[in-house]
Order: structure tokens, then sequence, then C-alpha cells
């Protein structure tokens, strides 16, 4: 979690399912590990190379990923945020069909990112219900 909208955070209302600040890093970690080694048997694969479209989506996804923590603790944007992960999640799930017809371990470990995607929206809806 950054550090610039932790105050702001800790003073919402969250869900009891909401985990200790300390998983999320190790979850994003595990998760990034999951989605580089899916992206790199995509990309090294003979059907992908040099480049092939089924990344566009991986990539598309992988920006709104990376913004949506700038949205929701930056901008404290909470509804735009989880508008942001429900795309992602529609992304993710194309570029899930997208990957299982060039490697299907590729699309696999896409799996636990979209469980995990599935309970962050969990977690924003409650705050923007809530808060």
């Amino acid at each position: 979690m950054s550090v610039y909208g932790e105050n702001w955070y800790s003073s919402l209302k969250k869900s009891p399912l909401s985990p200790p600040n300390s998983v999320f890093g190790k979850a994003w970690a595990i998760l990034y590990l999951l989605l580089t080694i899916s992206l790199v048997l995509v990309w090294t694969n003979p059907i992908c190379k040099p480049y092939c479209t089924a990344l566009n989506f991986f990539f598309i996804q992988l920006f709104f990923n990376l913004i949506w923590t700038t949205v929701f603790f930056r901008l404290k944007m909470t509804k735009v945020a989880l508008l942001m992960i429900l795309l992602i999640i529609g992304l993710t799930i194309k570029t899930y069909f997208d990957f299982s017809k060039i490697n299907n371990v590729a699309s696999y470990l896409l799996i636990p990112y979209l469980i995990w995607l599935c309970f962050a929206t969990y977690l924003n809806a409650y705050i923007v219900i809530k808060n």
C-alpha cells in the first residue's frame, strides 16, 4: 500500500474481510511474479514471436492495474477505482482466453490474479458503499 494514502485509507470503513496491510504487498508480489511468468510463456512461444495481439489486452489491463493505486489512494477516487477494477477484470478475462490459445499454463497462471481482482473489487465496493 502506498504511504501517501495511508492516513486516509486507515480512516475508511473497511470490510471485516479486509486483510492486514502487510498482506497486500505479499499478495501483489506473488501475483506480479505469476503475471510475469505468464507473459514470458506467451511472448516466447513461437506462435507469438516477435509479438502477437494476445499481448495487447495483457498490457492494457496491466496499465490500468498500475494506475489503480494512484486513482484509489492518491486521488481518493474510490468509485472510479471500482470501475477500473471491473475493466481490469474484463480485460484479464479476454487475456485469459487469448493466452489459452497459445499456452494453457500461461492462462492458468492468470487465475489467482483474477480471483484476487474479484476480492479487491469486493473490498473497493465495500468502501464505496460504506463511506
